[in-house]
């Protein structure tokens, strides 16, 4: 037998050296180098092993690509935001990653998915590794799901929970988290990256075998990435973010992986006493009752996934105290922020030196598509006028470096959004003008945009 060597593996990505260091070599983190023991995967040959022997061992059968394969049946939970992002409900077999914050929701949501899917009559398990048996109950009480049969343990061990799990028959299995679990097969700490690509390697190989549906929890860092290797990601496939901002009681369930879906696909929640509600209309809850839009205020008419969603883009031009204006911007890309001012100085002639500027989205929602630069620079523009924009108008568009106009994906499920909650008009590019449902006024360069504002003011 092989004798085991002794590694330094980085806690942050899991890069393994060879010697100690205090830098990180490929995530250059200070400090994060834990010594470690190597030794050779489950299952792996030994050196002196036949080649007769691995001959017969290592047999591999091929197929073709157009073997007659039908569609995954999937499970469906009952929690149909939940099942949104994962496709439409969780394949049997799947492995799950869901990430979060500290006390974002994470294992209220988990709860609520298990409870509704055994009153579906699924056959499920919620196994924590961070709360006791007692916790778990209370809060199921609380939420009011403490009639579902939902079989509960709290166990750290991966040999004990194996050995569960492989006795009984499960449809969907939870594990509450990841980090909590150890090996006795791995020398390394609990929480490490040794022990975290272990016992993610043993739950996923059950999964696939057993054909038991996977949740893992899993932890982030300060910087909001998930906690451990990356190779766990890989190993899954789904890795699902519950998103949410102090302050704000929607969560947000986002995938950024979905081996068996679209991975632009978000669920909206909204956090009360009794735990996770649905929201069916996130348009709705991102905009408000307020019907009076003031300056710097505009409204994006957005796609998350294939949801349309409208939010307001709020924006503050204000004069500056300090010798470098400020630049804020929360919910967008502060270089596309950037990149929209310089656009808005050297295309359409407005100045903004001197000028601290802010820029938020309502709600605390996160904008990742280009779409909303038109949208920005008008609420840009609006605030530094100080003049409120057409009422009941949506804005999209993307701008380029030039100041032009390009249409974006899926206008006419923008507006028809929009239609239903009571906008009348759009300011757009010339390629919506296509199918409008109603007024859209067009243009094809972001200086014939500012037409809508009184420049001489």
């Amino acid at each position: 037998m092989s004798k085991a060597q002794a590694v330094f593996v980085c806690q942050s990505c899991g890069m393994t050296h060879t010697k100690w260091a205090g830098q990180c070599s490929g995530c250059l983190s200070w400090n994060t180098l834990v010594q470690e023991t190597s030794s050779a995967p489950p299952g792996s040959l030994r050196p002196e092993t036949s080649p007769s022997k691995i001959s017969r061992l290592s047999k591999l059968n091929f197929e073709t690509l157009d073997a007659p394969d039908e569609a995954p049946q999937r499970m469906v939970t009952g929690i149909e935001e939940f099942d949104r992002v994962c496709g439409g409900g969780i394949v049997p077999g799947s492995a799950i990653l869901l990430a979060g914050d500290p006390g974002v929701g994470k294992s209220t949501l988990l709860l609520q998915v298990t409870a509704h899917a055994a009153l579906r009559g699924l056959k499920v398990a919620y196994i924590s590794g961070e709360e006791a048996v007692e916790q778990v109950r209370g809060r199921a009480s609380r939420m009011g799901v403490s009639k579902a049969r939902v079989d509960l343990a709290a166990e750290t061990s991966l040999r004990t929970i194996l050995d569960a799990l492989k006795r009984d028959t499960y449809d969907l299995v939870i594990i509450d988290s990841i980090q909590t679990l150890w090996s006795d097969a791995i020398d390394a700490a609990q929480g490490s990256v040794s022990q975290v690509r272990a016992c993610a390697g043993e739950l996923v190989r059950l999964a696939k075998k057993n054909r038991i549906a996977m949740i893992l929890v899993g932890h982030v860092t300060k910087e909001g990435q998930i906690a451990g290797p990356r190779v766990v990601e890989h190993m899954v496939d789904a890795v699902l973010s519950f998103e949410g901002e102090r302050g704000y009681p929607f969560r947000i369930l986002r995938g950024s992986k979905n081996r068996f879906g679209a991975t632009d696909e978000i669920g909206v929640f909204e956090m009360g006493d009794g735990g996770l509600r649905e929201v069916p209309n996130p348009s709705a809850l991102f905009l408000g009752d307020n019907d009076e839009r003031s300056s710097g205020s505009a409204v994006f008419a957005g796609i998350e996934g294939s949801r349309p969603v409208l939010v307001e883009i709020q924006a503050l031009v204000a004069p500056s105290a300090l010798g470098t204006p400020r630049r804020a911007v929360v919910g967008w890309d502060s270089g596309r922020l950037a990149m929209i001012l310089a656009v808005l100085e050297s295309r359409c002639g407005l100045g903004f030196g001197g000028k601290d500027v802010y820029l938020n989205v309502a709600g605390g929602l996160k904008i990742n598509e280009p779409a909303a630069d038109l949208a920005a620079a008008m609420a840009l523009v609006s605030a530094l006028l100080d003049q409120p924009l057409p009422k009941a108008s949506v804005i999209f568009g993307e701008i380029s470096l030039s100041g032009e106009l390009r249409g974006v994906s899926r206008m006419e499920a923008r507006m028809k959004e929009a239609l239903k909650l009571g906008f009348s008009n759009a300011i757009a590019p010339v390629a919506a003008q296509e199918n409008a449902p109603f007024e859209v006024k067009t243009y094809s360069h972001l200086v014939n945009a500012m037409s809508a504002f009184d420049l001489n003011s």
